[in-house]
Formats: C-alpha cells, structure tokens, sequence
C-alpha cells in the first residue's frame, strides 16, 4: 500500500473513464475525487471504492480547483491524476519505494491515447509532467487552463514508469474541449494579451502544420488528422474570443458610448 501519498482526481461526467482511473489507485490509501458537477454515474462509481473520499465542490478554473481539491488529503505528498488517467505498475512500484525530498517536484512520463489506440506522434507521446509535489512547500499557480506545479527555488525529477492517458474517447469530446478549453484562455488573458482576427487565423494555420507534419501526426493515421485540426480549431476559438473580449472589454471605457 501507499500509505504516505494522496491521490488527488477532479472528475466531472467521466463516467467512460474513471472506473479504470480508480482501479489504479487501488494501493492508495487515500484517494480523493473532487467531483464538479457530474450528471452521469461518476459519483455512483467512484463511491465504490472504499479509499475514494468523494468530496462534491465548484470549478473556479484548474488551477484553483486543483488547490482546492488537494486541500481534502489526508497527506501532504500530493498526485494529481486526472479521471482519464491510469497510472502503470512501474509507477506504482516507483511510489512505494521512492524516499521523496519535499523541496522536489516529481516528473511523470506520459503516454496519449485516443479510445484504446495509442497516439505516437503529433507531440502527444511521452510527454513530461510535474504531478507529484508536497502542499507544504509548493501548490499549482491559480491559471484557468495551463496551469502548472509552482517550481520556483526547488528541484525536479522525473519518476521510472508511466501515466496512461485516455483523454479523448470520441470525436465529439475534441469538439466540446475545444470549446472550453478556448473559452477559459480567453477569459484569463483578457485585457493582458493581443489578439486579432488575423492572429487567430495564422495560430490555428500554424498548429495544424505543426501537428500535423512537424511532429508527425500523418504517421498516427486518421487519428492523427483529428487530432491536428482539433488542435487548429482550439488555437483559431483561443484567439478569435479573446480578439473579441478585450473588444469588448475596451468599448466599456468610461467616455465609450
């Protein structure tokens, strides 16, 4: 068992998903799933296991919601696995017998997948993620979206084994992503980042070709082609509602009419 670590879930409507998640973290003692509205069976499910603290809460961005949610552990060594993931044997073993030093944040390899296939190109494949840290020392910086592990005056290290990531489980959850995900960049740039129409036009261009050739996602088949415009559809929503925001948001100056 795992009895010196908390794992930390936000979870809504990942009924699809979560049950693998949960199993996963079968040799957590404390495992936390911060639920933000679910409709579906995620909270039947995640009720199930008897080292889930179910704990029902708002959504005020990731950033904050993973602060928020980190805040019921029983443990100061917090793992954040999102309710898509599954964390692998040699990670588990990694855990067990790791000696952490809370001045470091650890590093999780990842590998992407889409349904049951894996995803070896478009950027996707073994990327580096800092999920594990100790609250007493750092926490996640407040961003809506992109939110990262503070890491400012401590060390990091990357842990053997991997976290498998089944993100997507349609073409369908791309889209309404895409949409959130675009949604929340804007509202947390507005008024501090440019935009234009143009802007927005060559970003979304740009992530396509970058997905799509650069980092070889042709080579992942029609996965790979989804997965590249859904990148360009993201990156075109990013920019094109932030142009509109800080239009918006200048029209409301004192003295505009």
């Amino acid at each position: 068992m795992i009895g010196n670590i908390s794992a930390v879930v936000l979870a809504k409507n990942n009924e699809a998903t979560i049950q693998k998640t949960l199993q996963s973290l079968r040799e957590f003692e404390d495992v936390v799933v911060y639920d933000n509205g679910s409709t579906d069976k995620t909270m039947e499910i995640a009720k199930q296991f008897s080292n889930v603290n179910l704990v029902q809460g708002e959504f005020k961005g990731f950033g904050w919601s993973k602060n928020r949610a980190a805040g019921f552990a029983k443990n100061d060594w917090i793992l954040i696995i999102d309710s898509d993931e599954v964390i692998d044997d040699t990670l588990k073993k990694t855990l067990q017998q790791k000696k952490l030093d809370a001045h470091t944040v650890y590093i999780l390899n990842f590998r992407a997948f889409y349904k049951n296939i894996e995803v070896k190109h478009c950027g996707w494949n073994n990327q580096k993620i800092k999920r594990l840290y100790n609250r007493t020392v750092t926490k996640y910086n407040d961003n809506d979206v992109h939110e990262d592990i503070i890491t400012e005056g401590l060390h990091t290290e990357i842990l053997d084994g991997n976290v498998l990531h089944y993100s997507y489980q349609s073409i369908e959850q791309f889209i309404n992503k895409a949409n959130t995900y675009s949604t929340l960049f804007a509202k947390n740039n507005a008024g501090k980042k440019y935009s234009s129409p143009a802007k927005a036009f060559f970003n979304g261009a740009y992530s396509f070709i970058k997905t799509y050739f650069f980092k070889q996602g042709f080579r992942d088949g029609y996965v790979g082609l989804v997965i590249a415009c859904s990148h360009m559809v993201t990156n075109f929503y990013k920019y094109i509602k932030l142009y509109e925001l800080n239009k918006e948001q200048k029209n409301k100056k004192p003295g505009r009419h």
